[in-house]
């Protein structure tokens, strides 16, 4: 047996920078409420998402690989149960409450479901190059996205489905083929929010001639074409396929000033929060935005405001620069540790960690519409802090225990 390895701190320390930033922002923007009881109850789950570290990091890592069908099935019924036992929050049934505490299973969901595709990804017996296989390896992650859709939770349903095309591609899955798939989704999606679809297609074109340098075959051009009249039709019916208030959301991030006062308001006062921040911030507890209350659920989904406009943009460049330090240490792990079930679990992390950080950033400044996705490891929530805390535990195991992953 090889000797073991010592902790890897270049994942530990941005961890604790980035949960100490989140607890000092979820304090500030609570401060003055009356009520301290979120701060509070965000350093409890800091506390537990530190034992629950503790018990992945020394467990056997072959635990969590013949584990992980279980905690998938697991996660599975509990998504079931928040159906039909959850507590409706802000119009979504997303919520579990016991004994005081708010639980939220899709955060937890998305780990469980990592696990189980890592682990059906790297299997000897799976060819994700057989049509049979590429099924269940897309059913794995589909099957809770839609229950998560069901609540309904559309930003949770987006980054849930985030990790697929990362972690299929490491199995093996031909880009080319990847991409022939995804483009009519996009060109769904551009339909929705009114990009000319033919300047979209030549995109496609273009994008296909510079994979596959032949003339493109008809096959080729009926997934174009699904996805072509796919976008047309969501361009003609979006108002019948979207609800009011995700239109609303996809109209007020094109233009803000449409609705200063209603669906463009959290937008508008976030760019006036991180830009009156200046280069130093305006101190903490002294953000003007922040303690007058200006931004709604300013410690969850916009809780980058807060941390921009009261430490400035030195503070918001150190708390990218932490996220940075950690994803790029995850992404050498990757390529580190030679063990099928480890890279692809970390490919999915590296993913769905990146994702979150990209859309709720892009948000708060008014480049990403906004679909109620919090920052990972800083927003208010304890399901997201212990979930990412314990995906963080894994890769701490998988790094201790690299030389013995040869398995």
């Amino acid at each position: 047996m090889k000797k073991q390895q010592a902790v890897d701190f270049w994942l530990l320390l941005p961890l604790g920078g980035l949960i100490v930033f989140g607890l000092l922002g979820v304090y500030s923007a609570t401060n003055g409420t009356g009520d301290t009881g979120l701060f509070f109850r965000q350093l409890t789950w800091a506390m537990i998402g530190g034992v629950a570290m503790l018990f992945v990091y020394f467990n056997d890592v072959r635990f969590f690989k013949e584990s992980a069908y279980g905690f998938y099935i697991l996660s599975m019924v509990m998504l079931v149960a928040v159906l039909v036992l959850g507590t409706k929050v802000a119009g979504q049934t997303s919520w579990v409450r016991i004994a005081g505490f708010s639980f939220q299973p899709s955060e937890i969901a998305k780990m469980a479901t990592i696990l189980a595709l890592a682990r059906f990804l790297s299997s000897d017996n799976t060819d994700i190059g057989s049509l049979p296989h590429l099924v269940i390896a897309l059913a794995i992650p589909l099957l809770p996205a839609v229950l998560i859709m069901l609540q309904p939770d559309m930003g949770t349903t987006l980054t849930a489905l985030s990790f697929i095309a990362p972690m299929i591609i490491m199995a093996g899955f031909d880009v080319y083929i990847l991409m022939l798939l995804v483009f009519p989704l996009l060109l769904l999606l551009m339909g929705f929010i009114s990009i000319s679809l033919l300047i979209a297609m030549a995109v496609v074109f273009l994008l296909v001639l510079a994979f596959r340098q032949h003339r493109i075959q008809l096959h080729q051009l009926v997934v174009v074409g699904i996805g072509f009249f796919g976008g047309l039709m969501a361009n003609r019916f979006a108002d019948v396929i979207l609800k009011p208030h995700q239109l609303k959301r996809i109209q007020t991030f094109l233009d803000p000033m449409s609705d200063p006062q209603g669906a463009g308001y959290n937008v508008l006062q976030a760019t006036i929060a991180i830009s009156s921040g200046g280069v130093l911030g305006k101190g903490f507890l002294e953000g003007t935005q922040t303690q007058l209350r200006f931004i709604p659920a300013q410690w969850t989904d916009f809780i980058f405001c807060v941390i921009a406009e009261e430490f400035g943009f030195i503070g918001a460049s150190l708390l990218i620069v932490l996220f940075a330090i950690l994803i790029v240490r995850l992404i050498w792990a990757i390529f580190s540790i030679k063990n099928r079930f480890v890279e692809l679990t970390l490919a999915g992390f590296v993913s769905l960690l990146l994702v979150h950080v990209i859309i709720n950033i892009g948000m708060t400044l008014g480049l990403i519409p906004v679909i109620g996705v919090p920052l990972p490891f800083v927003s208010y929530g304890g399901s997201s802090l212990v979930g990412n805390m314990i995906m963080v535990g894994l890769a701490l195991n998988f790094f201790h225990n690299r030389r013995n992953l040869g398995y």
